[in-house]
Order: C-alpha cells, then sequence, then structure tokens
C-alpha cells in the first residue's frame, strides 16, 4: 500500500507550490488535500482532478462527516503516515494541537521503527525577536542576530516565548518526546520568498510585493531608519525543494532514523542570499520609474507604523546549514534581485495603473 500524506494549505502561496513539487516527484504517494471550504476544492480540482491517489477533504464534504476544520484535520492526521502541514501553520495553535490529537490517536497503529512524519512551515520571522522586544527598528543587525541551524540548534529550538511562531514551535518539538518517538517532526522555516508560484489558487509572495505595491501607490520607496535592515531570501521552488527532500528522508527508514533530519533537532532554515531591505526598496521604486509607473525614484523615512510590512523594520538572520548537510539540499532558483522586475509588474497590473506621460 503506497504511504498516504497528508497536505494542508494546497491553495496558499507556499502549500501550493510544495504540493505541485511533491506531487510531480512522487506520484505514487496516496494525497488527502485539506481545504477550507467546498469553493476551495472546487478551484484546486481545476488543476488536480480527484484520482485514486488525490482525494481533496473540507468541512462540510462527502468524508467529514460535518466535523469541524480541526477535527477534519485530527482525524486525517491519525491516518496519515507523512503530514506536510502550511496552512497558516507558524501561528496557528488550534490547528497545531489537532495534528498532535491526530498523531496521538494514529500511535496506536505506529512503533518506533514505523513513525508518522509531521513536516511543519514556520518561517525566520521568529529570529526578529531580539530587535522586537528592543524596538531596535531600521538598524542593521547585530553580531549576535546570525543563526546557524546546526551551530545554533539549541538556542533557536529555546527562543524566548515573545519569538513569533514560537508558540507553536513549542508545540511541534515536544512531539518526538511527547509520542515516545512513534511521531516524529521537522519545521522548514523559510526566510523572504519570492518567485512566481506553481499552485492552483494563489502564486505570490507576500514581503517584496507588498513594498512593490506600496511604492506603487504612494509614489515613493518607504525605509526605516538607516534602512540596513537584513533578512535572507530563497526562491519559492528551493523552498519546495526541501519539502521534497525532507519527504525523500520520510520514506528512506536510513535517514528518517537520524535525530539530525527528524526530531528536536529537524530545524531547517531555507535560505540562500542575503538581502538589505533599503537597498531592495531602492531597486523596487528604480524599476517602477524604469517601467514607466513613477516619474522619479524617490526613497523616504518612514515610522514603523508607516511600512507595507513589519518584516521591513527588524532583522532576521538564518543560516540554512542543516539542509545543505544532512539532505544534500542547494537552492538553484534565480536571485531577487532578477525578480524585481516581474514584481513590480504584476503589482501594477494589478492595481490597474497607467503608465505616467
Amino acid at each position: 500500500m503506497a504511504p498516504k500524506l497528508l497536505l494542508t494549505g494546497v491553495t496558499g502561496y507556499i502549500g501550493g507550490d510544495a504540493f505541485y513539487a511533491l506531487h510531480k516527484a512522487h506520484p505514487e504517494l496516496e494525497y488527502t488535500l485539506l481545504v477550507r471550504s467546498a469553493e476551495r476544492a472546487k478551484l484546486v480540482r481545476e488543476q488536480y482532478p480527484e484520482t485514486a491517489s488525490i482525494k481533496i477533504v473540507y468541512p462540510g464534504g462527502s468524508s467529514s462527516d460535518g466535523s469541524s476544520l480541526n477535527d477534519l484535520l485530527e482525524d486525517e492526521a491519525s491516518k496519515a503516515d507523512i503530514i506536510v502541514h502550511t496552512a497558516e501553520s507558524a501561528d496557528d495553535v488550534p490547528s497545531a494541537n489537532a495534528i498532535v490529537k491526530g498523531l496521538k490517536r494514529g500511535a496506536a497503529n505506529r512503533s518506533t521503527e514505523n513513525p508518522a512524519f509531521w513536516i511543519h512551515l514556520c518561517g525566520t520571522g521568529l529570529l526578529q525577536w531580539y530587535d522586537s522586544s528592543h524596538k531596535r527598528y531600521g538598524q542593521p543587525p547585530l553580531p549576535s542576530d546570525k543563526y546557524d541551524d546546526v551551530a545554533d540548534i539549541d538556542k533557536i529550538t529555546s527562543l524566548p516565548d515573545e519569538a513569533h511562531h514560537r508558540n507553536v514551535d513549542k508545540i511541534v518539538l515536544a512531539v518526538t518526546a511527547e509520542l515516545g518517538g512513534k511521531a516524529k517532526t521537522a519545521i522548514v522555516s523559510p526566510a523572504t520568498i519570492y518567485g512566481t508560484g506553481r499552485g492552483p489558487v494563489n502564486r505570490k509572495s507576500m514581503q517584496v510585493p507588498d513594498l512593490a505595491r506600496f511604492t506603487l501607490q504612494q509614489g515613493y520607496a518607504p525605509v526605516v531608519g538607516t534602512g540596513k535592515v537584513e533578512w535572507d531570501n530563497v526562491h519559492i521552488f528551493d523552498v519546495s525543494a526541501l519539502f521534497v527532500a525532507l519527504v525523500d528522508a520520510a520514506l528512506d527508514p536510513a535517514r528518517s532514523a537520524d535525530p539530525e533530519v527528524f526530531g528536536p533537532h529537524g530545524y531547517f532554515f531555507a535560505t540562500n542570499a542575503t538581502h538589505v531591505w533599503g537597498e531592495v526598496a531602492a531597486e523596487v521604486v528604480a524599476e517602477a520609474v524604469r517601467q514607466g509607473y513613477l516619474k522619479e525614484a524617490v526613497e523616504k523615512t518612514v515610522t514603523f507604523d508607516e511600512i507595507p510590512h513589519k518584516t521591513l523594520a527588524t532583522n532576521s538572520k538564518g543560516i540554512a546549514t542543516r539542509a545543505r548537510k544532512y539532505l544534500g539540499w542547494e537552492p538553484k532558483g534565480s536571485s531577487l534581485s532578477e525578480n524585481i522586475a516581474k514584481i513590480v509588474d504584476v503589482e501594477a497590473k494589478h492595481l490597474g495603473l497607467k503608465k505616467v506621460p
């Protein structure tokens, strides 16, 4: 019997692209796609008609028996060999608890040699915790801001509770011990993601498109403080390649038993290059001028409350050593700068802007 994989968030940007890559790499798996409504299920079926190997479930559907979304998630999680959770996963405590309940139910049919696997999507926003706590808005990173996901794994998995996403991380990280090794986890934590996705619904990221949209609407590029805030970045295709690599590992008895891959140490940053937000803002406004949507490239200092996306104000510096060392993951996508022109063009067209005379 083919292994069963449950995926949440297929209508989202990351989940949709991850499923595209997973289905292409592993068409032999039995997929259950959990969505929120019949309307979303219909959108997914347009790209992925239901077959013997693809099942779409949602509250109120024929297989849900009137269950709520998290009741349905718990039930499906209890039956899955592999769970890939991407639907608002980083901050949604109820869905994380539902998965834990499902894993506990399924543990009766599991052993330490045949565990279930939970691959959970987080984000490197948690690394902003120090700057956010001390209101270091618009400042360059401190030397202590950098976190290597191998060398600093104990620091990463014990960040203060005020760190973004930390409440859900704690739930995920506790699972292996809580279930006596009958379920194992890995956390995927991407930085700024860019690139056009390949999923059935949302194919657009947030941070840089939000910056581009703000710039086009307001006529200037927003810069916070010194403009020296740094983040790492990664192409969406490379994020999905990491999900595929982790599913590959879950299906491989030798690698699935490696505590550096699954378990409390299974924390994977997905980062490739580094950018400075002030420089990205300058690239965006210059591109808006080049494409004819603005007359001049104006940069303006703004406050924390005025910025289009709060991640522009505080640093996030994560070094993705673990995926390279233990999974052979190597990012191959085009750079963020190579994608700026398309991002500006897409946002301008979405806003219905006309080129300035």
